[in-house]
């Protein structure tokens, strides 16, 4: 059996897409024979601490549904202070560093990019130690960074991670990008690299539709995912207008916004704005059973970047309203998942809503059916994953 191994800032327990993304991936690789094995901080997102069951231990070895997953020490926080933040990421990156110089490692490696200083150190050392490295990149950065204002453009900190950046698609054997522009973004700068779409399609292993369409309810939209810079769902929360409509917008989730929308919705009681925290992934699909509509924001466009909350939903039956411009709202408009709002813009979002509550509630019976089916025979990570294997890649 070929060995592989994932290099991952993030994997389960921890919460959201980018642990979801790469267990998908090791679990798909494992099922197609390889042996896979895991490199990745103690857990501790998105809370900032460490999980109890890591408190106090430098490092775990632990075998999660047949993957092997390698853990090591970080001095976790999700401070808002630069310097704190730093610290974290140094000290993830040293025990990398000498991990990886020092340890055995298998010929093939898969980086996932960003974060960029970690995807750098891993090229680094797998660059001198000949491996076949298979450079995920799911945003990219420092684009991304620019567009969130979390970096200045022109910046030291802009011009170093320019430099990471080119170092890393430079030294990667192939690339596997998350978005058509991703792809197109590598190939302006190294325009003879091996580069390859990779979608991040969930595997639930449903074949019948779930969903209860429930008459004499309002219209459930929800958002279900990290509450961060990036997804501005505290300023959705605040700038939403659901006074007068037969629609309700629940937030399930976690994250740095967490405290300022429980404060927002105690206090909009008209506006019928539910919280109910962060859940876990099986019991919230149970929950959500009885839900109509997921709403995917993105604060601003960014460039590269496609929510895989698109394929999540959509794959469970869910029509989508998207809220992020780029990349993601070509696919909701070409797979008819729902409807489409300019990004940013909330009177468009807020028209979009009122037409949304005049829907009836058996034609919504029927989108859900017809985006199930869509979504099944389109957003197969079976599929994908065989023909990435076919075409040599891993």
């Amino acid at each position: 059996m070929e060995e592989i191994l994932i290099i991952s800032n993030y994997y389960p327990p921890e919460k959201g897409a980018a642990a979801n993304r790469i267990e998908q991936l090791a679990l798909k690789l494992n099922q197609n024979k390889y042996n896979v094995s895991v490199i990745c901080p103690l857990g501790n997102y998105p809370k900032g601490k460490l999980f109890d069951e890591y408190k106090g231990k430098f490092s775990v070895t632990e075998n999660r549904d047949g993957i092997t997953v390698k853990r090591l020490w970080i001095y976790p926080s999700v401070s808002k202070n630069l310097l704190v933040r730093i610290i974290s990421v140094l000290s993830f990156s040293a025990m990398l560093f000498f991990y990886l110089l020092f340890k055995k490692i298998p010929k093939k490696v898969i980086v996932q990019s960003p974060p960029l200083l970690l995807s750098f150190i891993s090229v680094f050392v797998l660059s001198l130690k000949n491996k076949k490295i298979i450079l995920n990149i799911s945003d990219l950065w420092p684009i991304a960074a620019i567009e969130l204002n979390a970096l200045k453009k022109d910046s030291f900190s802009h011009k170093f991670s320019l430099f990471l950046e080119r170092y890393i698609y430079k030294k990667a054997t192939l690339i596997l990008g998350q978005s058509n522009e991703i792809i197109t973004h590598v190939h302006t700068l190294f325009s003879d690299k091996k580069c390859y779409l990779y979608r991040n399609f969930p595997d639930h292993n449903v074949s019948e539709i779930e969903l209860k369409t429930e008459e004499n309810q309002p219209i459930k939209i929800f958002y279900a995912g990290l509450l961060g810079i990036a997804q501005g769902v505290f300023e959705l929360c605040q700038k939403i207008d659901l006074k007068g409509l037969n629609v309700e917008l629940h937030i399930f989730g976690d994250g740095a916004e967490k405290t300022q929308l429980e404060t927002l919705i105690s206090s909009e009681k008209e506006q019928r704005l539910f919280f109910h925290g962060m859940l876990d992934r099986t019991e919230l699909h149970q929950q959500l059973k009885s839900f109509d509509i997921a709403i995917v924001p993105l604060k601003t466009r960014i460039y590269g970047s496609v929510p895989s909350k698109i394929f999540e939903y959509g794959s469970l039956g869910f029509p989508i309203l998207y809220f992020g411009g780029g990349e993601g709202e070509t696919i909701v408009i070409e797979n008819n998942l729902g409807w489409v709002s300019a990004v940013g813009n909330y009177n468009d979002l807020n028209e979009k809503i009122k037409i949304i509550s005049s829907v009836k509630k058996a034609e919504l019976d029927l989108m859900k059916r017809q985006i199930f089916e869509k979504s099944q025979r389109e957003f197969d990570l079976d599929n994908q994953v065989k023909n990435l294997i076919e075409k040599e890649v891993f």
